[in-house]
């Protein structure tokens, strides 16, 4: 799966809302059992229901909010790109803190230590400014999308 699609997929998972009241009305839908097994496979691996996954994506296409691969513009692909190299780029600054609090938390500092510390803040200080240049242009993107 690309990662516009996967940054598509999730965005719009997540986005459905829960509701006051219960929702009550049913479609009911046949699928194969690849089909069904590939639809639960990916609800679980977003930490959602199969019904949750399948209604979020349907009510978003009814919304014009998602396209089918048809009809998906190239800017569609480019923000949930942006999307998934924000996410990337958070579980690099993620691993360089762990690697950084693992360091300090020991009271005897190792002369090696300063300098991976060092080289640890600094990955820190440039992932934090690829991450703002990934959401200015994710930013512009969407504007232009949203636009066109």
């Amino acid at each position: 799966m690309r990662a516009a699609d996967e940054a598509a997929l999730r965005r719009i998972a997540r986005r459905r809302a829960r509701q006051n009241v219960q929702r009550r009305e049913r479609v009911d839908v046949r699928y194969s059992v690849n089909e069904k097994q590939a639809i639960l496979a990916e609800a679980r691996r977003h930490n959602l229901a199969g019904a949750h996954l399948v209604g979020a994506i349907v009510m978003a296409h009814l919304d014009s909010d998602l396209a089918l691969p048809a009809e998906r513009a190239a800017t569609d692909d480019l923000i949930d790109e942006f999307a998934a190299l924000r996410t990337e780029l958070a579980r690099i600054g993620t691993n360089a803190n762990q690697i950084a609090h693992r360091l300090n938390a020991d009271g005897n500092a190792h002369p090696v230590d300063a300098a991976v510390l060092a080289e640890a803040r600094r990955l820190v200080t440039t992932v934090r400014q690829t991450v703002a240049a990934v959401d200015a242009a994710a930013d512009v993107a969407a504007t232009h999308h949203r636009a066109a």
